[in-house]
Order: structure tokens, then C-alpha cells, then sequence
């Protein structure tokens, strides 16, 4: 028998990606429930809960409104839970809300099951709703509900609302502004009118708090965090003064706005302290303006060199697969005038439709083809087939795997040095074609591009260097050897002993980076 000390009337669930994760947007919700805090419930899940168990904890609690955070990443599982708990209790008042039903709603099938659904920025809707229903006595009229943006200035701040366990184990996302300026129309962003930014003084006391209670990872989700100069160097002037803490902070910056007061602040910043995150997202001229893209390349070119010479900030450039108009031969060009530029990382992702973005006017000229249900990646376009972004998706995990990991960079080194083993002169000096060939390789030995072991992968790209562009075995195994066994201090792996003699197993000496920089970004600076 369920005890009704321990009911609430309102519970705020979403599944998150992975555990690592912090449920950012339902801590602004709870923050801003006023006197209906008490009677509110966090919970969060992983996508791979299992939709009984998460329904078991809900009735336990006995709530007459459950809210749902629905997102990209969760959007499948959370229809699951939604169109279980409506079975098993249908007394239940179920709202939904986040990014991926706030738009073209009344087309899915998770609204459908939904009794509500509530439309854009809900940190003042969601308050409201819940007091028309449980102290109005009342029903809102229709099922779906939005309304104008919240006063930024009247927001409850959610920092508060992260937990000692949080920030101990869990990315704590934080935001200085909301909205963006650009139109890029495959991002969802291009819907805002304006950027509209929080009070910087209290926004700076709450990361004084945040920091006092032991929080060394800081990851801003601004769209353009450099987009005020004042601001962000406010910003950066707060973190410099507490730097000693060994402190590490993500940033999403505009590739092309680094003015002289940003570089000063940013130079004074230890190694592995700072990681940007840079959208370039296509580097065809064409292709940029057909979604609105504004991208200053020699400007961005510019500040790539500075980063990488004059500063320790792990950079994270990212490209999109997919966009009209863009062939494998352009995004090859594209990739490796952005390899030049050295970035720690270049993410190379698939594109999405999102729900509501402009980019669906593309559909008919360039014969955008998506898949119908989540995350609605790109299938096919009039200059890309399905077997080219098959190939793509599978050179996006690779490369992930392999260079940006930083767990191989002499084998990487080797193979960028190395002619490239297609019949093509001309793409000897091209990064993009030599790993598009080293991705083909390793498609037929992992055809499961999930759960590969790190030795496998070694072993796989061992026996690259030593059939496709035939190295040395001894050169080969010493280059293996140097990335797997020599940085991460692992045990010498059985194709590896033939040619390696007298290795003793040492566990790796801490580094002297950053002290709360994530492991991978520390391989990068090592």
C-alpha cells in the first residue's frame, strides 16, 4: 500500500541520454512552480530504462499531472511510457513539452495520446497550467497551449535544484542568454527573434554558489556565447579570478567574432582550462547561403590559427553531412580546409529535420529524403545517395573513434603522412579521402559500428597499416604500441608481443592539465 505522506501532485519526468546528463529544462520548470514546489517531483531516467519501471515509479506517487521533457533523443522512449501510463491510468493528466513537440504537434503520435501539450518556453505556462488545474479546479480549453515568451527577467534561476550528487558526477549546464541572432535554417534556433540575456549579476552569484559547493565542470548552452563582447568577457573574467580551481568550461562560440578584448582574456587562461565548440557546419560558400548560413572564412580562419597557437583551448569544429546542394566531393574539400586549421576535435555529424525548422523548403529542389521517426537523419539527397551517407554515417563514427578520441594520434599522424591507398593522385595531400579509406576498412572488419573494444579497434588499425598501406610490422606494432599501451599505461595486447620485448605494465602518472578537464579533452593536450 502506497503512503499518501510520500504522493505529490505533479511529477516532472524526462529521459535523459545517457546518466551523465542533467535534466536542465525540467530544474527550470520545478524553479519557477512558486508554492507548488512541495508538491512537485523530480524524476529522471536513461533512454533505456525500461517504460514499466518508470510507470511503477510514477503511480507509486500518486500524481494528478506528470509533465514530460520530449527531445530528439528521447522522443520514442518517452511515447512508450506516455501511451503505457495512459492505458494503465487514464485519470492521470499527461503534459507534454520540450523542442520536439513544440512544433508540428498536432501531427504526431505522442500528442495524440497526450491530454496536453504545451508549446515553446514553459517556465511560466507549465506554472500556470498546473494552477488552473489543481487550486482553479479547472480545465484549460484545448489541448494545446502556448503562449509569449517569458520575461527573462522575471525567471526563477534552477542552479539551486542541482543536488550534491549532481554536481559530483553529472554535467551541470548552465545559460547566460537565450535565442540567436542567425538563421541557419536547419537549426531550430532560427526561429528566435532575438537574443534575450539573463541579469548578469545574479546569473555570476549563482555560479559563485555553484562553485562554492564543489562544481569544477561548466557547460554554457548559449547558441552564441561571444555574441556580446561586455558579456562574455564579464563572463570570462569571473572564471579567471576562480581559475585556481582548477575549473573547465564549455563554450558555444560564433566562429568568426573574436575580437582583441576576448583573445587578451582567453591567453591568460591555464592548458586545457577552456574548450570551445564551433558550429562551421559547411565550408561550400554555396551551400552556406542556400540555408542562411553566414560564415567569414578568412576570419575564421584567422581565429583558428590563434587558438591553436597562441592559446591551451580545446577547440570542437563541427560539419554537417546532408545539407542541399552539398556532394561527398565539396564536403571532402570543405573537411580538409578545416583539418588545416588544426581544431582538437571535428565532429562530423548526420543532418536532422528538426520539427519546424525552414529547412524543409530544400524538400522538392534537392530531393531531401528523411527517415520518419527520431532522430530524422537525412536519407538521401539529388547530390548525395543513400549508399554515400551510409558511408558518411560510418567515416562520423570512425573518426570519432579514431582522431578525435585522441586515443590513436601517432597511427592518425601515419596514415595522414601516408599516399592514399585509392587510385587517385590527386588525393594524396586530402586527410578526408585517406580516412574515408581507412573507414571502409574498418566497415567490413566492424560492421557494427556499436560496443567496439578499444584493443579491437587497435588490432583492426594495426592490421591497416600492415595490408593496406603495408608498413613495416615492427614499424606498425611501435606506432600501435605507442597509442595503446604508452599514453594509457593498458597491458601489452597479444598481436602486439611478437614485436614489443620487455614491456612492463606501469600505471600512467596523473597529468598536470587542468585538473577537472574530461579525459578526452586532456589526451588532446597532452
Amino acid at each position: 500500500m502506497n503512503n499518501l505522506a510520500n504522493s505529490k501532485d505533479i511529477l516532472l519526468v524526462t529521459l535523459n541520454s545517457t546518466y551523465q546528463h542533467a535534466a536542465f529544462g525540467l530544474r527550470y520548470l520545478f524553479a519557477n512552480l512558486g508554492n507548488l514546489q512541495d508538491r512537485t517531483q523530480i524524476l529522471e531516467y536513461t533512454i533505456e530504462k525500461n517504460p514499466r519501471d518508470i510507470i511503477e515509479d510514477i503511480l507509486k506517487l500518486r500524481p494528478k499531472i506528470v509533465g514530460f521533457g520530449v527531445y530528439i533523443w528521447n522522443a520514442r522512449q518517452t511515447m512508450d511510457v506516455v501511451s503505457v501510463l495512459k492505458r494503465a491510468c487514464p485519470e492521470i493528466l499527461v503534459v507534454l513539452g520540450g523542442p520536439e513537440v513544440s512544433y508540428e504537434s498536432e501531427k504526431q503520435e505522442i500528442c495524440e495520446m497526450a491530454d496536453f501539450v504545451i508549446k515553446g518556453e514553459a517556465d511560466f505556462l507549465f506554472r500556470e497550467f498546473c494552477k488552473k488545474i489543481l487550486i482553479e479546479k479547472s480545465i484549460p480549453t484545448g489541448k494545446f497551449i502556448s503562449g509569449p515568451l517569458p520575461d527573462i527577467l522575471g525567471i526563477q534561476s534552477p542552479y539551486r535544484y542541482y543536488s550534491d550528487a549532481d554536481i559530483k558526477n553529472r554535467v551541470i549546464y548552465i545559460e547566460a542568454s537565450r535565442g540567436c541572432p542567425y538563421k541557419c535554417e536547419y537549426c531550430l534556433s532560427s526561429l528566435d527573434k532575438s537574443v534575450r540575456n539573463f541579469p548578469l549579476a545574479s546569473f555570476l552569484a549563482d555560479l559563485d554558489l555553484l562553485i562554492q559547493r564543489g562544481t569544477r565542470q561548466f557547460k554554457f548552452i548559449d547558441r552564441t556565447f561571444n555574441l556580446s563582447i561586455a558579456i562574455s568577457s564579464q563572463i570570462l573574467q569571473f572564471f579567471l579570478e576562480r581559475i585556481e580551481l582548477g575549473l573547465f568550461l564549455h563554450f558555444e562560440m560564433v566562429p568568426d567574432r573574436l575580437p582583441s578584448e576576448l583573445r587578451d582574456l582567453i591567453k591568460l587562461f591555464p592548458n586545457g582550462a577552456l574548450q570551445f565548440e564551433i558550429g562551421i557546419q559547411t565550408w561550400n560558400p554555396v551551400v552556406a547561403k542556400l540555408v542562411s548560413r553566414k560564415n567569414d572564412y578568412a576570419k575564421v580562419a584567422e581565429n583558428f590559427k590563434f587558438l591553436s597557437e597562441e592559446t591551451g583551448v580545446h577547440t570542437h569544429a563541427d560539419l554537417i553531412v546532408g545539407l542541399p546542394a552539398e556532394n561527398l566531393e565539396s564536403f571532402a574539400l570543405g573537411f580538409d580546409k578545416l583539418h588545416e586549421l588544426k581544431p582538437d576535435e571535428i565532429q562530423v555529424g548526420i543532418l536532422k529535420r528538426l520539427k519546424g525548422t525552414p529547412i524543409i523548403r530544400h524538400d522538392q529542389e534537392w530531393q531531401m529524403v528523411y527517415q520518419n521517426h527520431p532522430p530524422f537523419q537525412i536519407l538521401s539527397t539529388k547530390s548525395m545517395d543513400y549508399l554515400t551517407l551510409q558511408k558518411m554515417n560510418r567515416f562520423a563514427k570512425f573518426w570519432d573513434l579514431v582522431a578525435n578520441s585522441g586515443h590513436f594520434p601517432e597511427f592518425t599522424k601515419a596514415v595522414f603522412a601516408a599516399p592514399c591507398p585509392a587510385d587517385n593522385f590527386s588525393k594524396n595531400e586530402s586527410v578526408f579521402w585517406k580516412f574515408f579509406e581507412l573507414s571502409n576498412f574498418l566497415s567490413h572488419r566492424h560492421p557494427q559500428l556499436h560496443s567496439i573494444h578499444l584493443a579491437n579497434l587497435g588490432e583492426s588499425l594495426f592490421l591497416y597499416l600492415t595490408e593496406i598501406l603495408l608498413f613495416p610490422e615492427n614499424s606498425a606494432a611501435n606506432i600501435i604500441f605507442s597509442d595503446y599501451c604508452g599514453k594509457g599505461g593498458r597491458a601489452l595486447p597479444g598481436y602486439l608481443k611478437p614485436f614489443i620485448q620487455d614491456y612492463v605494465f606501469r600505471p600512467v602518472a596523473k597529468s598536470n592539465l587542468q585538473a577537472s578537464a574530461p579525459e578526452r579533452q586532456s589526451r588532446h593536450q597532452q
